[in-house]
């Protein structure tokens, strides 16, 4: 089986997404996520920068099952000898076995940005390399702008990778730095360096790399057709972040060359745990999931309308390219009325009920979700209230809780500060509770009350909270009269799970759904302690 090496640069890459900020905790979490995955490169950093020297630190007393760490840098300065420039010490300072360099390749770069002449940037090329290699150190060479370099003057951008080559490289990385190479002229490249780079050189190269960014959509693509020409060591970040529009996704390389090219990357039994990495590092970045994210989205393995789903129930290879379980997603059939009553004679299968087409219960139901899409509702992000929606209707729920009233206070002081404050009363078991809670807004304050009136009673919805808040106009032209519709997103330490709530109210709306989630959570709790 042909093997392809992993070199994930998210945490020195995907670091510049814009909205990412990783503390050195998010960094090393994320390294030994990815140590545990089995990818063979974690480039932890740019160590001429204070926070990456501390994840080094950190990381060089961590002992690694699978991944080597990279310490990453430029070649030295024009003006520095390799041994006295400040960026290559601080390189030497994190002892990693690996350091990866990258070094100019585009003609234009030399001229305009370092201004220097083109002779001088392949002797900086040399000399930062063989220093390093002479140091013991396995040195990756990231060839910049190498495909727009060398569309530009092939002859030159080819003897900046020979000077890699020549001063003892052990990889040399072809990088798409602006991302907007099309395949066929990347593949054509890619190519015709590979006849040449061996030929007449001093020290052979082992592995040629590649790194794609995705300004044109094709980081993925390029990546993956750079492996069938040849190239067996893959750059890439986790969920595909990066400057401007990311970089190569590696849990979609990861995928295809598992599942569909019998390429080894990772080891079998790791690529089950392909989308909980996944997730895992969208949680430590502060970065929604994308819900349609291959392999390892939310919706990548979702069933919506009525044939497909039929047909799934039959055979699921008839919609699905892939069993989901192998990189640990799972199917989801969504409620809606596309699909018909398929979807509920699935969910009342979940929870113990037997329904069939023929029954009436469930033509009932699915009179009621269509009578409830044309009020505005949508079940396909609210799982948790198709299913409430379900249990009511066939008397397979008991209320764990009755509202009497609420009001919110929204309170604009002289200083400019907004104040939002919930009162509420409830009663649980007869017990009548009247509370009061304040909040960053209406929502929050709603949500605080209504716990802390249940907290007593119900002490597990300490361990919940709301991961995410959507409003929705549903009809615009109506104006301050329309409907709105709002979904919530929940989640505790085991779960996540959506609810939603729809009226010309909005907080009436956001009562609604977040009635349904905590309604959930306690049905939810109340199974498991069965």
């Amino acid at each position: 089986m042909k093997k392809v090496e992993l070199y994930d640069t998210t945490l020195r890459d995907g670091a510049q997404t814009e909205g990412i900020s990783y503390s050195v905790e998010d960094k090393v979490k994320i390294a030994l996520k990815l140590d545990e995955l089995g990818v063979h490169f974690i480039e932890a950093g740019w160590p001429a920068n204070s926070k990456d020297k501390e994840v080094f630190k950190i990381l060089k007393k961590k002992s690694l099952k699978n991944a080597q760490l990279a310490a990453f840098g430029a070649t030295c300065r024009a003006d520095k000898k390799p041994n006295s420039d400040l960026s290559i010490k601080g390189i030497l300072e994190t002892e990693t076995k690996v350091v990866t360099i990258f070094g100019k390749t585009w003609d234009l770069h030399v001229k305009d940005a370092l201004r220097i002449s083109l002779d001088e940037n392949l002797k900086i090329i040399d000399n930062t390399i063989t220093f390093l290699a002479s140091k013991g150190k396995f040195v990756v060479y990231d060839a910049e702008h190498f495909f727009d370099g060398y569309k530009a003057n092939p002859e030159y951008a080819l003897k900046t990778i020979l000077a890699a080559q020549n001063a003892g490289a052990s990889r040399i990385v072809l990088c798409d730095t602006n991302g907007g190479t099309v395949t066929s002229k990347l593949i054509k490249i890619i190519n015709e360096v590979s006849s040449k780079i061996n030929a007449g050189a001093r020290h052979t190269v082992p592995l040629l790399g590649i790194h794609t960014h995705n300004d044109i959509g094709l980081a993925v693509a390029n990546s993956i057709l750079a492996v069938e020409n040849g190239v067996m060591h893959v750059q890439g970040t986790f969920n595909g972040y990066g400057e401007r529009c990311g970089n190569a996704d590696l849990t979609t390389v990861i995928g295809i060359l598992k599942t569909k090219l019998g390429i080894d990357c990772i080891p079998d039994a790791n690529l089950k745990e392909l989308t909980k990495t996944a997730h895992f590092v969208s949680e430590v970045s502060n970065m929604r999931q994308q819900p349609n994210q291959p392999f390892v989205g939310v919706s990548a393995f979702v069933h919506k309308g009525g044939v497909h789903i039929d047909a799934m129930l039959k055979n699921p290879k008839t919609y699905e390219h892939v069993d989901p379980a192998l990189v640990g997603n799972h199917r989801r059939i969504l409620a809606s009325e596309l699909a018909g009553k398929m979807p509920i004679i699935i969910k009342a299968k979940e929870f113990n009920i037997d329904l069939d087409k023929k029954s009436p219960k469930t033509a009932k139901i699915l009179k009621l979700l269509q009578d409830l899409e044309l009020q505005g509702y949508q079940f396909e992000a609210a799982d948790a209230s198709f299913e409430l929606l379900i249990k009511r209707e066939l008397k397979q729920y008991k209320k764990f809780f009755d509202l009497e009233s609420f009001r919110v206070v929204i309170e604009k002081k002289t200083d400019g500060r907004i104040n939002s404050e919930a009162i509420i009363k409830i009663k649980v078991k007869g017990i009548q509770e009247h509370t009061a809670a304040d909040g960053d807004g209406p929502v929050n304050a709603i949500d605080n009350a209504l716990r802390k009136a249940l907290k007593s009673f119900y002490p597990a919805l300490a361990k919940m909270h709301l991961s995410d808040f959507k409003v929705r106009v549903l009809d615009a032209k109506e104006g301050t009269a329309a409907k709105v519709r709002v979904l919530i997103q929940s989640q505790d330490e085991n779960d996540s799970w959506g609810t939603v709530g729809v009226s010309e109210n909005i907080i009436e709306a956001t009562w609604r759904a977040l009635l349904d989630s905590v309604e959930y959570k306690l049905l939810k709790d109340k199974g498991r302690q069965k």
